[in-house]
């Protein structure tokens, strides 16, 4: 419409459009709206401005007109208001238009520019008092803030008073009255009309008081804070007016960090003090003095205030605009807050943390409607109080009363909610941090301790990583100072920090453990706690070494903190389930070095020590029970293990450990070795390895002592699934199963007990063979699963299974052991009566003590005797049903070696006593198909394998193992008498071994006395040449073991003065060579040494140890050589030889039908010899066995058979006795080898030295050497050979029985350089023999 009227009025100017019908049409469009006139005025005064710049003046003109036609309808005022003096005048609506511009000019200045005056003199100075009276008056009556408003309204009127002085005064009187806000409040909220205005006298007082040494008024923080409260005016127009500037705080507050940082970093740094340092230090302090104290921080006033009266909205707000915690830092601040936290938990703690019995102080709450909702539920709490306690964080410290409160509201809360996050953030974010800062306070870390024991150790350790790694770098800096000085008092309040120094000292000098530990008796249940983590931490540490720089041994500081975590764990209730985790998951990744702590916890918490250096009585009490192993099997008796065992189980079993920690450790001791020894010393490897293996035996133990039964039965699975399934080695797990084979088998015979009562003996012995039975039956079926069936033709499972179940417990009573122990405790008794320094109730007490051992030891050992007869009744009725032998006796014995004997007797020390005392028994029960003499023969005839594959732990109980048998043999060597009722008429001890079940009784099938004198003795030989042999290598391990093996075996060997010396010769030679290159090795070696010497005085000829014939001629005749009284003997042999004739000829015509497996045929042929083949002496049998030899020949050397030749054809028998040996070996070998061929290039190799060997052997022989040493030589030699041969040759050959034929005669001890050149020979073939023992037996009988 505007634009419509300027082009009419314009075409109007232009002449373009008549005037009159321009105001027509002008005058008719003011009908159209109510502000036609003014928007037709705009467009004449645009036109004004237009017309009036033109220099046509005709178009002025037909403008005036224009307007002068529409005044009419236009007012004069709007055309006044907007068009120029000069139209104005044109038109006739003013007289000049000069004076009216000047009149304009004077009612602008009067506007705008001229102030009204007031007579502050006179009537104002009355209204002001009588208004300051009125506001001061006595409230308490029926005086209203409306009554008041009234009459300040009524003095603003009369006195003609300013209103914004007037609020002013109000102000100021309320400010010196600030306890009246229910009055002053309503009045100032009545008055004022804008806050804006308000906010600016509010903010002229804060400016009045911000000058240097000036403090402003609390009571101004007051009412700021109350009008800020109830929203008259707003926290934004107010907080420009505070000072200081946000800048300068955050300035303030990075100063203060780096300071801070300054002081924690000299407190690192030794100085040392001098006069001028502590002179410069005074004037610092001088000078800080002197300065003037900074202008107050209003903002922090206004927010105390704030927190004061309960406003936390705006409180909240003015917290944001500052660093963290810098506000809380202030004292003043976070007291402030934590009353306004007592007021807002008070009705929920009052309901659900307050302990019993306690009262506590009712606190009164705020009359402040607005202030923050107290809580009624945990639920609550979420609302206000957990962001209030975030914004105080460490300095809740300042109120350890709200403290406990915040606590106990935890534990309620855990016991009713099942929500975690909100209290675990609190724990770190504020009640650790606060507990760092608070002066000594035993009892807030007890009560701290009653929240976080709720919690998994996973978040409490957790939380204590975050207070020690980082709560101390961020929030404590500027308190590192005053902890200082308070470095006593640090184990309350900073355990981390303490801990974590006392550690890395302890790492470095292990002799602070014990002191250490004693001291920390003073600690609360927190800091034991928080010094399982620091354990953990600095076992964890990823920095650290946990080898020494040689790579052989591990490093000192581990084992400390292993001793220190025995000690600490065991002495204080601290929990494990963080210790032993660690350990698992160490486990876990492949790495043993950490079950060095778990070893070291085991033996200290449950007084189960593992080492292999026991003496006899510690050994023997080992066998015992519970009682007796505590009281004389260990080197320190570890009293008062109850509870902390007690601890242990609890933890393990808690948190299913138990099983997966055994697993982990039975899987990794191969891992070590496969896995983790790859670039590791062989040294190391072979600790690893024991460490791992002890831990093993001793956690083992553990459980089988502690755990109920039904907790081992329930936890333990079958021994099919542990080895199958979890790939545990089988002598690990029958370990593992064993306690719960006995466990089971007590149950169910006190059941059987029960069932049918009985007191008879036999009664209860039928009862537990019939437990066994019910017991053992699915173990016997599940040990199929772990071997080949083919092991199983010679073994059976039952016999398998109660060889691994049984331990020394259930075969001998250690009466010795029990009466030792039982002598110790009256001698100790005798002691403390006749003691007069001993207080009498002291007296009372260990006699009691003593008196109450004796007893459980004399109930042991009555108990044990009762189930060693019960077991031993058992053994007697399973003993018929053991072996089968459906192979050879001696495939028989390779597999129980392998199986069961070799594996057992290096896992323990007690085990290798066990297998000793189980080939006793077996032998003593009369078992059918068991060769005692052959067993012992493949213990005894080549250790070197054996040995070499030992660690150093291994090879003790190895020689533990050859102590034991050899003690047995011993004995029987020792006495006639005692080998004739031990031996001579049992079936261990028959040298003729038949399949058809004929066991023995005939005089003539055993070896008599003599013969087995000459068996030890060749023994004792074989012991001798390993011996050097493991000595000549050089090889550490080789040399570590045998040494060790020898101090095992001394008091048993050796016996013979020749070899004696022969060995002593050695080990002085490796006492000079070692000396300087391997020092342990030299210390073994002398150590031995100087024993050896030693036993000197025990040692006897060889004439007195054996009967020792001479070397004899080739025409000797047989009863020479059998020597006196033997032609009995010559004629039962001759008539055993056409027994065995008569056999092979039958075998021959039934082969085709009835074929034969290779290890029979192998084992019939075994001629038992001591090595040498001693020449027998009739013509008639040497006649006979040429033909059959040439014979043989003809049907392709089918089967060779010794026989007695004189000795111009010598070679050829030795010949021929070797290649039997030979291929006897070669089938002993072959299930432990896994039957491997010696390659055509070796055996090419082996013909040659062969050749060689046999004229050093004639040559040797010439010179007067005994033939028996030079056959012995060559039998190494030739046994390669004989694999090809006997292989083909037990093909065909059928029968299982052997004929042991031939005096035994030992082999003469040759000297040092002729040996060392002959086993040099030998080494050679012996590389491709078998790593457990020797190939067959080689015992002769004339």
């Amino acid at each position: 419409q505007a634009a419509a009227l300027y082009e009419l009025c314009w075409h109007v100017v232009q002449g373009n459009f008549k005037l009159d019908l321009a105001a027509s049409v002008l005058s008719d469009m003011m009908e159209l709206r109510d502000d036609m006139p003014s928007i037709l005025a705009d467009v004449f005064s645009i036109l004004d401005i237009e017309t009036s710049s033109l220099e046509e003046k005709n178009k002025r003109d037909h403008y005036t007109q224009l307007v002068g036609a529409c005044l009419l309808f236009v007012p004069d005022a709007i055309l006044k208001e907007r068009l120029d003096p000069e139209t104005l005048e044109s038109l006739g609506l003013i007289k000049q238009a000069h004076q009216f511009n000047q009149k304009i000019v004077k009612i602008k200045t009067k506007l705008f520019y001229k102030q009204q005056k007031f007579n502050l003199l006179r009537e104002e100075n009355e209204g002001y008092a009588k208004l300051i009276t009125e506001l001061g008056q006595d409230l308490s009556g029926n005086i209203t803030s409306h009554v008041v408003l009234e009459s300040i309204k009524s003095l603003i009127g009369c006195f003609n008073l300013d209103p914004n002085r007037v609020l002013d005064i109000i102000l100021e009187v309320y400010e010196c009255r600030s306890d009246q806000d229910e009055f002053f409040l309503p009045l100032i909220k009545s008055y004022m009309c804008e806050p804006l205005t308000l906010c600016h006298i509010l903010g002229f007082k804060f400016k009045f008081n911000q000058e240097p040494n000036e403090e402003t008024p609390t009571s101004l923080y007051h009412i700021a804070a109350a009008l800020l409260h109830h929203n008259l005016i707003e926290l934004e127009d107010l907080y420009v007016h505070l000072m200081p500037l946000d800048a300068s705080i955050v300035e303030e507050h990075k100063r203060e960090i780096t300071e801070a940082k300054q002081i924690a970093r000299k407190l690192t740094m030794v100085v040392v003090p001098s006069e001028k340092m502590e002179d410069k230090e005074r004037e610092k302090e001088k000078e800080e003095e002197k300065n003037d104290k900074p202008p107050d921080n209003q903002k922090l006033g206004l927010l105390e205030a704030l927190l004061r009266i309960g406003d936390w909205h705006h409180a909240q707000s003015i917290m944001d605009q500052m660093p963290a915690f810098y506000a809380t830092s202030h004292k003043a601040i976070a007291l402030a807050l934590c009353q306004l936290l007592h007021l807002t938990v008070e009705p929920l703690y009052r309901r659900a943390g307050v302990p019993k019995g306690a009262k506590g102080c009712v606190m009164r709450p705020l009359r402040n409607k607005r202030a923050p909702r107290p809580a009624e539920s945990f639920e609550d709490l979420r609302r206000d109080v957990f962001s209030m306690l975030c914004y105080l964080g460490p300095h809740l410290s300042h109120d350890p009363i709200l403290f406990a409160k915040i606590v106990r509201l935890g534990k309620g809360f855990m016991k009713e909610d099942t929500l975690l996050s909100c209290f675990l953030s609190i724990a770190d974010q504020v009640l650790l941090p606060s507990l760092s800062l608070m002066e000594c306070n035993a009892c807030m870390s007890e009560e701290l301790w009653g929240l976080f024991k709720l919690f998994p150790y996973q978040h409490r350790y957790r939380l204590y990583g975050q207070w020690k790694n980082e709560t101390y770098t961020i929030t404590l800096l500027q308190n590192v100072k005053p902890s200082g000085r308070q470095i006593g008092k640090l184990s309350h309040s900073n355990p981390t920090i303490l801990f974590d120094y006392i550690l890395s000292q302890i790492q470095w000098y292990d002799n602070l453990i014990g002191p250490v530990v004693d001291s920390l008796k003073y600690l609360t249940s927190l800091n034991y706690d928080v010094m399982a983590y620091c354990i953990i931490e600095a076992l964890a540490n990823p920095e650290k070494e946990k080898m020494k720089h040689d790579d052989t041994t591990i490093s000192s500081w581990l084992q400390s903190l292993a001793s220190l975590c025995g000690a600490v764990f065991r002495k204080y209730p601290i929990e494990l389930a963080g210790l032993l985790q660690y350990v698992t998951n160490t486990l876990k990744a492949g790495k043993s070095f950490d079950l060095l702590i778990l070893k070291e916890v085991v033996q200290k918490m449950a007084g189960i020590e593992i080492t292999d250096e026991m003496t006899s009585e510690q050994m023997e009490a080992m066998t015992g029970g519970e009682q007796l192993k505590a009281e004389g099997g260990y080197f320190g008796q570890i009293r008062n293990t109850k509870k902390s065992s007690q601890r242990l189980k609890d933890a393990l079993l808690d948190h299913e450990l138990a099983l997966p920690l055994c697993l982990l450790m039975a899987q990794q001791r191969n891992g070590v070795v496969f896995l983790e020894g790859g670039e590791k010393h062989l040294k190391l490897v072979g600790k690893l390895y024991d460490q791992c293996h002890d831990t093993l035996v001793q956690f083992g133990g553990f459980l089988a002592s502690n755990l109920s039964t039904e907790d081992y039965i329930k936890r333990v699975p079958s021994i099919d699934i542990l080895c199958n399934q979890f790939h545990t080695p089988h002598d690990a797990a029958f370990f593992l199963s064993r306690p719960m084979y006995g466990h089971q088998i007590l149950s169910k015979y006190d059941e059987l007990k029960k069932a049918e009562k009985g007191n008879r003996q036999q009664q209860k012995v039928h009862k537990y063979v019939a437990a066994c039975e019910l017991v053992m039956s699915p173990v016997h079926e599940a040990v199929v699963s772990l071997h080949p069936p083919r092991v199983w033709d010679d073994l059976r499972p039952q016999f398998y299974a109660t060889f691994w179940s049984l331990t020394m417990y259930d075969l001998a009573v250690p009466h010795n052991a029990y009466d030792r122990e039982v002598k110790k405790l009256q001698v100790q008794v005798k002691a403390i009566e006749e003691n007069p320094d001993v207080p009498m109730n002291k007296k009372k007490k260990e006699k009691e003590r003593c008196t109450a051992l004796q007893d459980k030891l004399q109930e042991e050992e009555k108990k044990q005797l009762e189930h060693v007869q019960r077991v031993l009744h058992r053994l007697k009725l399973e003993k018929d049903n053991w072996l089968l032998a459906k192979s050879t006796k001696n495939e028989t014995i390779t597999k129980f070696l392998q199986l069961c004997l070799f594996p057992r007797c290096i896992f323990s020390a007690i085990d290798a006593v066990y297998c000793a005392r189980f080939v006793e028994l077996v032998h003593q029960q009369k078992a059918p198909n068991f060769c005692t003499l052959l067993c012992y023969d493949r213990v005894f005839s080549d250790i070197i394998y054996t040995v070499a594959s030992c660690t150093e732990n291994e090879s003790r109980r190895y020689g533990r193992f050859l102590c034991c048998m050899l003690e047995t043999v011993t004995r029987w060597h020792s006495d006639r008498a005692v080998y004739e009722k031990e031996c001579g008429n049992y079936p261990g001890f028959l040298t003729i071994f038949r399949a058809t079940g004929f066991d023995g009784g005939n005089k003539a099938d055993q070896l008599d006395y003599e013969n087995f004198r000459h068996v030890v003795h060749k023994w004792h030989y074989k012991l001798t040449k390993a011996s050097v042999h493991c000595l000549e290598t050089g090889e550490y391990t080789h040399i570590r073991n045998i040494l060790i093996v020898l101090t095992k075996i001394l008091p048993c060997y050796p016996k013979v003065l020749n070899l004696g010396q022969a060995l002593e010769c050695r080990v002085h030679k490796i006492c000079l060579e070692e000396k300087e290159k391997r020092p342990d090795l030299y210390a073994l070696a002398m150590g031995y040494s100087g024993q050896l010497k030693g036993r000197k005085v025990h040692m006897v000829p060889e004439n007195e140890f054996h009967h020792k014939e001479q070397p004899v001629r080739s025409t000797t005749t047989a009863s020479q050589l059998n020597g006196p009284g033997t032609t009995a003997k010559a004629i039962v042999f001759m008539l055993l030889l056409l027994c065995v004739l008569v056999d092979r000829s039958k075998d021959k015509s039934q082969g085709a039908a009835k074929p034969v497996n290779k290890a029979n045929s192998t084992a019939a042929k075994v001629t038992t010899s001591n090595g040498n083949g001693a020449p027998n002496s009739t013509k008639a049998i040497k006649e006979r066995d040429d033909k059959e030899k040439s014979g043989k020949e003809k049907k392709e050397k089918k089967e060779k058979t010794p026989g007695s030749t004189p000795e111009t054809k010598g070679e050829s028998r030795r010949e021929k006795q070797r290649d039997e040996r030979g291929a006897a070996g070669k089938e002993e070998r072959a299930p432990r080898e896994g039957k491997e061929k010696t390659p055509k290039a070796d055996r090419d190799k082996q013909k040659a030295e062969e050749k060689s060997s046999k004229e050093d052997n004639k040559a040797k022989a010439g010179n007067g050497e005994p033939k028996e040493l030079s056959r012995e030589r060559d039998t190494g030699a030739k046994e390669s050979k004989s694999k090809e041969k006997g292989g083909d040759q037990s093909k065909e050959k059928g029968g299982d029985r052997s004929s042991v034929s031939g005096s035994l005669k030992s082999p003469v001890p040759r000297s040092e350089s002729a040996e060392s050149e002959r086993d040099h020979k030998r080494r050679k073939v012996d590389t491709h023999s078998s790593p457990s023992h020797s190939s067959s037996v080689k015992v002769s009988m004339a």
